[in-house]
């Protein structure tokens, strides 16, 4: 169960790193004045199935080694998996440059719900 703990705490480091890229490369689109190419919303899919993964990973420890020390956890787990496609879905209709920007400023606020899931396991 160690290694499953150690993969769900590994991935959650990965997730940052992953989605503060995937907003700067949003931010740099809209910087350009481009809308999001199909591989930055590729990007953003992967991002949204990783962090799915990540959620199942958490369901698997919390399963077998019980809850965490904080329940706040397990929200920012929600949110993290919720966030970007209620995003991606809120920004549907705005320019392809207000999209881009805020897909990079949601996938950014992403990163964040991650370091502060990792702060309260």
């Amino acid at each position: 169960m160690d290694a499953v703990l150690s993969l769900h705490g590994r991935a959650a480091t990965a997730l940052v790193l992953y989605y503060t890229a995937v907003g700067l490369w949003g931010l740099f689109l809209g910087v350009r004045n481009s809308g999001p190419t199909p591989g930055f919303r590729g990007a953003v899919a992967i991002a949204v199935i990783a962090s799915i993964a990540q959620g199942l990973l958490g369901v698997v420890v919390l399963v077998f080694s019980g809850p965490p020390r904080e329940a706040l956890h397990v929200l920012y787990g929600f949110a993290l998996v919720l966030a970007m496609p209620l995003a991606a879905s809120l920004v549907r209709d705005r320019t392809p440059r207000g999209q881009s920007v805020a897909l990079g400023l949601a996938a950014l606020f992403t990163a964040g719900l991650a370091i502060r899931g990792i702060i309260t396991a």
